[in-house]
C-alpha cells in the first residue's frame, strides 16, 4: 500500500504540467495586448480580437498570461470587456507612457504652452464626466465641444480670479518667469481664436489648444468626433471613461470639479459661478493621459 502511495504522487502533480503555458498561448496573450494598444480597433468587428477577449474572460491561465505580458510592457490593464477591448494605459515608466512636456514640444512652439496643454486636457475629462455618478455608470456618453471647454476654463479662471481679489493675493507676477503664474493668468491672457482678420483658429489660442487636445484623445481612441459645430463637437468611449475614472481623485481633477463651475456643451460663455468653498490651486502638468 505503501509503494502504491508513493507511485500515486507523480499522477498528482501530471495535470499541472500538462496545464503548462505553451509559446502559443504567450503568441496569444501577447497579440491581445497588441489589440489593446489599438484603441481605435473595436472587437466587434474583429474576430480574432473578439475570440481572445472571450479566452481571456473564459480562461483564467490565459488572462493571468495575458496581465503579466502587459505588466512586463509597464501597462496597467483597466478593464477588459467586449464594450472596451482590452483597455490598458501606460504606468509612468512604460515605454508607451506620453509625456506632457513631450506632447506640448510636438504642439507648440512655446515652452510655456506645457501648462496650457495639461490643463486643456483637464477641462476637457471634467466636462466630460463632471459627476462621479457618471464616471460609475458603464452606459454614460459624455459630449463636450471645444468651444465649450474653452468657456468652462475661462469661466473658471474668472472664479479664481475673484478669489484671489478678495483675498488681496491678484498681484501681477514677473513677465519673464510664466512658470511662476497660476494657470488662470495663462488662459485668460491667451486669446480664443488668434489675430486672423478672419478669426480663424489659431494652433496657440486656447481654443486651438483645446483642439489639438481633442483631435489627440480621438486619435487614442478616447473621443470621436461627431461634428465640427461649436469647434468639433465629441462624444466619449468606454475607454475614455476608464482612463478618467483611473485618475478621478487625482488633485488636479477633484480641484477644478470642485469649483462648482456648471459645463455647457453648446460652445456659450453661459457657465455659473459656485458658491463658495476652500480655496483651490489648479496643479501643473495634471492633463490627461499623460505623465509629468
Amino acid at each position: 500500500m505503501s509503494e502504491q502511495g508513493e507511485w500515486s504522487e507523480p499522477e498528482a502533480v501530471a495535470p499541472a504540467v500538462s496545464a503548462a503555458v505553451t509559446p502559443a498561448d504567450a503568441a496569444d496573450a501577447a497579440r491581445l495586448v497588441a489589440f489593446g494598444l489599438q484603441p481605435k480597433l473595436q472587437p466587434a468587428r474583429d474576430q480574432e480580437y473578439a475570440e481572445l477577449l472571450r479566452r481571456y474572460r473564459e480562461d483564467s491561465p490565459f488572462a493571468r498570461l495575458a496581465d503579466a505580458v502587459a505588466a512586463g510592457l509597464g501597462l496597467v490593464v483597466l478593464e477588459v470587456s467586449p464594450r472596451a477591448g482590452m483597455a490598458v494605459t501606460a504606468a509612468e515608466d512604460s515605454v508607451f507612457a506620453v509625456r506632457m512636456g513631450d506632447y506640448a514640444r510636438r504642439t507648440a512652439a512655446d515652452s510655456g504652452d506645457r501648462f496650457l496643454h495639461g490643463l486643456a486636457h483637464l477641462a476637457v475629462a471634467a466636462m466630460a464626466f463632471p459627476r462621479p455618478e457618471d464616471l460609475a455608470d458603464d452606459g454614460y456618453i459624455g459630449r463636450v465641444t471645444v468651444n465649450g471647454v474653452d468657456a468652462f476654463v475661462r469661466q473658471a479662471c474668472r472664479r479664481l480670479e475673484e478669489r484671489a481679489d478678495e483675498q488681496g493675493m491678484n498681484t501681477d507676477p514677473a513677465t519673464d518667469a510664466p512658470g511662476l503664474e497660476a494657470a488662470w493668468r495663462i488662459w485668460v491672457r491667451r486669446s480664443a481664436t488668434g489675430a486672423t482678420k478672419d478669426a480663424r483658429r489659431l494652433a496657440g489660442s486656447t481654443t486651438g489648444i483645446v483642439g489639438k487636445a481633442a483631435a489627440f484623445l480621438t486619435d487614442s481612441g478616447f473621443l470621436q468626433r461627431t461634428g465640427d459645430d461649436n469647434g468639433g463637437t465629441y462624444r466619449t468611449t468606454a475607454r475614455y471613461q476608464l482612463q478618467v475614472r483611473d485618475m478621478a481623485g487625482s488633485a488636479a481633477m477633484a480641484e477644478l470639479l470642485e469649483l462648482g463651475v456648471v459645463p455647457v456643451t453648446d460652445g456659450t460663455a453661459s457657465l455659473l459661478p459656485a458658491e463658495d468653498t476652500e480655496d483651490l490651486e489648479l496643479v501643473a502638468d495634471a492633463g490627461l493621459p499623460f505623465h509629468s
